[in-house]
This record gives structure tokens, C-alpha cells and sequence, in this order.
């Protein structure tokens, strides 16, 4: 997987000293169009991750500001958010060539504080050494990313979503 430098303490500057980044996504105010959204079911959005270290890395996130795994939400909900997770994941399978699919929920009240997981699939053929959390971590590097592959990703993705609904 060609990547390229990732100024991981940049990023990390700038998520602990920004406001939220997905609370942003939501309200229509992000400062990126790389993280196109994929599925809104009006409570949870996914959405394309601006900085992949895989390509089809996907967030999907509630809309709503929360920031504990399950503490934060009630069983119908929680389970309802875990449907999207679900589903999301198939369609990035079917779309992206998948030895594994990792999914994940990252962040921390330091940074990235509201709740989102990770679906991030691993191509086949990645040797042993370069997987698992090797693969996802931006330290070593991300993949070039364009618009123009982030609105045809999307658009892919979004057509999978449509047929596993």
C-alpha cells in the first residue's frame, strides 16, 4: 500500500484544540469534502474517514454528541447505531476487496471525544506484520486522496448501501 507522511502531531494539535469535528460534519460546517457521507438514517451518519490508512475507511457516528460506547445509549439505540455499523460494513466489503474488515470505536475525551467506529477494510495479500493495528496507524502514513476518489468511493458505497437496505 503506497501511502504518504501523515504529521500525526499536526493532527493531534489540531483535533484537541478544534470543536468537533463529526458535531461539524453534522451541521454542515466541516473544513473537508473528503469525508463525504455515505448514509444518514436521520440519528447516525457514515461517512467517508478524511485521512485513510486503508482504502473504504469509513466512520459511521451518531449525530447526536456522545462520547461513551454503550453508556450513552439506550439498548433500541444502541442496537439501531450497531445496524448502520453492520450494514455499512457489508457494503464496504462488497465494494473493496477485503481479506478482513476491522471495526473499531477510537477517541477519547482528549480528542475526537464523540462516539464513532471505524469500519476499515484490510486488502488481501497484506503480509502478517502490516496488518491489524499496523494498518490503521496514521504514523504510518495515509493514502493519497483525492476528491474526485472520494466522490466515486462514495457514490460506490452508497449503491452497495442501497441494495443491502
Amino acid at each position: 500500500m503506497d501511502r504518504i507522511s501523515f504529521d500525526v502531531d499536526d493532527y493531534e494539535r489540531r483535533v484537541r484544540s478544534s470543536p468537533c469535528f463529526i458535531c461539524a460534519i453534522v451541521a454542515g460546517e466541516h473544513d473537508s469534502t473528503l469525508e463525504r457521507i455515505i448514509a444518514d438514517d436521520g440519528e447516525n451518519l457514515a461517512f467517508l474517514c478524511r485521512y485513510p490508512t486503508l482504502l473504504g475507511h469509513v466512520l459511521v457516528a451518531p449525530r447526536s454528541h456522545r462520547e461513551h460506547v454503550v453508556r450513552d445509549f439506550a439498548e433500541d439505540e444502541y442496537l439501531f447505531l450497531m445496524a448502520l455499523v453492520r450494514r455499512v460494513a457489508l457494503a464496504v466489503e462488497s465494494v473493496v476487496p477485503s481479506e478482513r474488515t476491522y471495526v473499531l470505536s477510537l477517541g477519547s475525551h482528549q480528542g475526537n471525544s464523540h462516539l464513532h467506529w471505524h469500519i476499515a477494510p484490510l486488502p488481501p495479500g497484506v503480509p502478517y506484520r502490516e496488518q491489524q493495528l499496523q494498518a490503521l496507524m496514521a504514523e504510518n502514513g495515509v493514502l493519497p486522496w483525492s476528491q474526485e476518489q472520494a466522490d466515486e468511493l462514495a457514490h460506490e458505497l452508497r449503491a452497495a448501501l442501497a441494495e443491502i437496505a
